[in-house]
């Protein structure tokens, strides 16, 4: 007779096989960010980077401009601020990303990363989320000075967090713009010139810095189809008070296709060119 052995719930007999765990990508993009943190925390000059970029254009912006558009500083500073928070989550690591795939890439570190059992794009992925780590470290500062400058939120707390976290999202999603122009392009110099280049026409192409009715009129067409001028209107809702709903639907419609188109290609372009 023989006898059968019941496994007991959660428990992996000697020799059996493993249960697969779900979302592998996931999983091992988490691992990955945490390298590329870890890199981070080695050189903290990539932090800083990150964490005195905002700095520098929210006080450029209130003190150079906020006389003549405004009038007044302190005005100026309520009103550019949801402009500022958003190119924050663009421009945040952006550069820094894109040249750490490329050097990754260089050096064979993708090539000991194919040879391992883990989802061929967690590379990619795991880049991109260790932004999204260091996004609410930029987001924090930015609001501290912010509110040392001056600054006040006019609605409520959670309006406050729904706009952080709509502008990371959004920033997460245009993120991989800079992993594709990364792969495609496999050079430290031209990645860095592209991702810091393309992100400009994005946001200075809205009302960020000043009304859209004061543009001229090509421009002001420009500012209508922008997609960030969208995710401006949404956070200055959030943060001011205003019409918040369609901003708000079109910046998740707009963020939404670009991660289904951007981070698609780039891991098939990553996938083609490994």
């Amino acid at each position: 007779m023989t006898e059968t052995i019941t496994r007991p719930a959660g428990v992996r007999l000697p020799g059996s096989p493993r249960e697969p765990r779900p979302w592998p990508l996931l999983r091992h993009g988490w691992a990955l960010a945490g390298r590329s943190l870890t890199k981070t925390r080695r050189n903290p000059g990539m932090l800083l980077e990150a964490l005195i970029m905002p700095v520098i254009f929210l006080l450029m912006f209130v003190y150079l401009f906020g006389g003549a558009v405004s009038g007044s500083s302190r005005e100026y500073l309520q009103y550019v601020f949801p402009g500022v928070l958003v190119l924050t989550t663009i421009l945040t690591g952006q550069v820094s990303t894109g040249v750490s795939i490329v050097v990754d890439m260089k050096k064979g570190v993708f090539d000991r990363f194919r040879s391992m059992p883990i989802a061929r794009s967690a590379p990619l992925l795991g880049s991109v989320l260790a932004d999204t780590v260091r996004y609410p470290l930029a987001v924090a500062m930015l609001f501290g000075l912010a509110h040392l400058l001056g600054f006040r939120v006019e609605t409520d707390l959670a309006s406050a967090l729904a706009a952080v976290a709509l502008t990371i999202g959004f920033g997460f999603a245009l993120s991989w713009l800079t992993v594709l122009v990364a792969v495609l392009l496999r050079d430290e110099n031209m990645v860095s010139w592209v991702a810091f280049l393309v992100p400009f026409p994005l946001v200075f192409g809205t009302s960020m810095a000043a009304p859209a009715e004061t543009m001229p009129d090509w421009l002001q067409a420009w500012a209508e189809v922008n997609p960030v001028s969208h995710a401006i209107d949404a956070s200055r809702g959030l943060l001011l008070g205003g019409p918040v709903t369609e901003p708000v639907t079109m910046t998740l419609l707009w963020g939404g296709a670009a991660l289904v188109v951007l981070a698609p290609l780039a891991a098939w372009a990553y996938r083609r060119r490994m």
